[in-house]
């Protein structure tokens, strides 16, 4: 799965210094992963980099030093990351995921929603893509929803990713996958970085009731099993080019709002009492979102390509104990 290569290292022994020619090891499988900043994307990127993958990790606002800055609307910044890298595959993940904020700023939304997915797609070329979509292309009357089923978005944020997928699948439709995903957590760099884990300071506050929705079914689903998945495609796909399409990825526990919160009470043993479920959508609350979007996701499985998914507590455990103020909690409750 690598190439032997030849590279000097210098060697420091006391009272003595070698320049010497050391064999190194350079995965010949390179990756592409967009939106590596992000929640999905940095476990994309780790994913790959630590499964003998050769991966290059892009980002605009949020770019750090080992990640290239790499602006997804323009056509010349990807193309130059493409040909300058010249990936074997590409996984993008850059999105605007957050309903309420593609209700707000629809252009910018529908820019890196739509337009970005066009310019990256064109250059693509024969590289195999694949995009990460979602379960809010379905309007959640009539689940579970497979493969074939008609999409019905009742938002900005899915029609916008609905116009993404068709636009990946347009311009490249002899190597590109759709992967539709439901909501998501992992490891974050801040709780509010995704719907799940933003109920974490709901939970903690211990003191104060508070209301969380009890009627929208969600089903929680980590992220390093979506980036296990993804290399899963992308292993397939180097192999046979036949795979394309459209698939389904999603967790099988299925909970509300105030269900979630709850489990993340008792992956921490805190209380749950104060948690009080709301059983009725509030005026003005936002995008609409679908009532049940459940995935099924049998397509992923029939061809091997799935993972079993994380258990919902051991997963949100992993990712939020850094958020405990003791961090000594951690040896009580996973011992």
């Amino acid at each position: 799965m690598s190439i032997r290569d030849k590279e000097l290292q210098i060697h420091f022994k006391p009272g003595h210094v070698e320049l010497v020619q050391d064999e190194v090891y350079t995965p010949y499988r390179r990756v592409l992963v967009t939106g590596a900043t992000g929640l999905l994307g940095r476990a994309v990127y780790k994913e790959f980099k630590n499964n003998d993958w050769d991966a290059l990790g892009s980002g605009y606002n949020r770019a750090r030093p080992y990640f290239l800055k790499c602006n997804l609307l323009d056509e010349d910044a990807v193309r130059g990351a493409i040909q300058g890298f010249q990936p074997h595959v590409i996984v993008h993940c850059a999105a605007e995921r957050r309903p309420d904020v593609v209700e707000r700023h629809t252009e910018a939304a529908m820019n890196l929603n739509v337009h970005a997915c066009a310019s990256l797609a064109k250059e693509a070329g024969g590289i195999f893509l694949i995009y990460i979509s979602t379960d809010y292309v379905f309007d959640g009357r009539n689940p579970p929803y497979g493969e074939n089923d008609a999409p019905n978005p009742l938002n900005l944020y899915g029609k916008s990713k609905l116009e993404g997928e068709r636009e990946i699948l347009r311009h490249c439709p002899a190597g590109a996958a759709v992967l539709r995903v439901p909501i998501l957590f992992g490891e974050v760099e801040k709780v509010e970085e995704s719907a799940v884990t933003v109920l974490w300071d709901r939970v903690q506050e211990g003191a104060e009731s508070c209301t969380i929705d009890h009627c929208q079914q969600r089903f929680p689903t980590y992220t390093n099993d979506v980036a296990r998945v993804c290399r899963n495609m992308a292993e397939r796909a180097l192999q046979d080019s036949s795979l394309r399409g459209i698939f389904h990825y999603s967790a099988k526990e299925q909970m509300t709002k105030y269900e979630i919160a709850c489990a993340i009470a008792d992956a921490f043993n805190l209380p749950s009492s104060h948690l009080i479920p709301m059983t009725e959508q509030p005026a003005g609350a936002g995008a609409q979102r679908p009532q049940n979007a459940q995935l099924e996701c049998s397509r992923l499985e029939l061809l091997g390509l799935s993972v079993e998914s994380t258990p919902f507590k051991t997963a949100i455990r992993d990712s939020l104990w850094p958020f405990q103020h003791d961090k000594r909690w951690r040896q009580t409750v996973f011992h």
